[in-house]
């Protein structure tokens, strides 16, 4: 399973100035594969709506990238992925990143969009309990690498779960059954979130577990395909079958409702089979950074 990632390097810049660059690209940079996937859309509408908003997605995108001012005024909640070498401390790069949180805020690259959730002041400097998130995994790395996510709220709030089997919706704990929970999702999202949007779906697991492994799959690039055969054929269904619905950009109607569906499986407990959707509008925005103060050499992959 290949994750989409424009890796940057830099030399003899600290850590915080690290991050504070790869918040600047990822909030102001659309990743290349999802702006083909817009590209791929645009020609594939036929109506003049959709047409419309996909032409006015991609020119927010270029001046956005033109003018290092974020592509969508909700930055949504940062979420840094680690993949560290074993024995790495934690603390230093959280509060790196929280720090490069703070001076992107200052300049303006990211809104203030943190609320404390008990009096509902706001938290201007974006660095409060719990945010940013951070998620950390020892990997077999030489230098630590990092894939910031900024999901905004809208995208967020269309994320759902079901628990199978579901009468309402005459849906066993099959595949069948996933489909149809997909199905009935993407149908009641219709335009909300900002369609075209991207589906994380994971099927088992806890309800918590279940949540953090769909969001992660709004990592992989919108090109890649499940390592399941199962799955790589299921994720192309849903992906065909989502966007026949005729929803289209915005919900406006067309084509193309969904970008990409990506799908992976986790172990469950007899008593309990979830369908956890994370739900990501176009603005799918993710980059990745390889820290390092060495030598180091340009890398751009996807």
């Amino acid at each position: 399973m290949h994750f989409a990632r424009i890796v940057l390097y830099y030399i003899n810049m600290d850590i915080k100035t690290q991050l504070l660059e790869l918040v600047r690209r990822t909030s102001c940079t659309l990743p290349k594969d999802i702006e083909a996937a817009l590209k791929r859309a645009r020609v594939v509408e036929s109506e003049a709506t959709p047409i419309s908003i996909l032409e006015t997605i991609e020119e927010n995108c270029t001046l956005a990238a033109q003018q290092s001012t974020p592509m969508c005024q909700d930055t949504g909640t940062l979420t840094f992925f680690w993949r560290v070498p074993a024995g790495t401390h934690q603390r230093p790069l959280m509060a790196a990143a929280a720090e490069a949180v703070r001076e992107a805020t200052e300049r303006g690259w990211l809104r203030k969009n943190t609320i404390d959730a008990l009096t509902g002041a706001s938290i201007d400097d974006n660095v409060g309990e719990g945010i940013p998130v951070h998620h950390f995994e020892e990997a077999d790395v030489t230098a630590p690498e990092v894939t910031l996510l900024m999901k905004g709220g809208g995208s967020e709030n269309m994320s759902c779960q079901y628990s199978l089997p579901d009468a309402r919706l005459n849906a066993g704990r099959d595949l069948a059954g996933v489909r149809t929970c997909v199905l009935d999702a993407v149908y009641r999202i219709q335009g909300q979130g900002c369609a075209p949007g991207i589906l994380g779906i994971c099927i088992g697991a806890d309800r918590a577990e279940g949540f953090a492994q769909a969001k992660h799959q709004l990592l992989r690039c919108l090109d890649d395909h499940s390592p399941n055969p199962t799955l790589a054929a299921f994720e192309t269904q849903l992906l065909e079958e989502t966007n026949a619905l005729g929803i289209g950009p915005m919900g406006l109607g067309g084509k193309t409702a969904v970008l990409g569906v990506k799908v992976t499986a986790r172990t469950r407990l007899p008593a309990s089979f979830f369908v956890t959707i994370a739900y990501g509008c176009w603005a799918c925005r993710r980059q990745t950074m390889v820290l390092n103060e060495g030598d180091m050499h340009a890398d751009a992959r996807l």
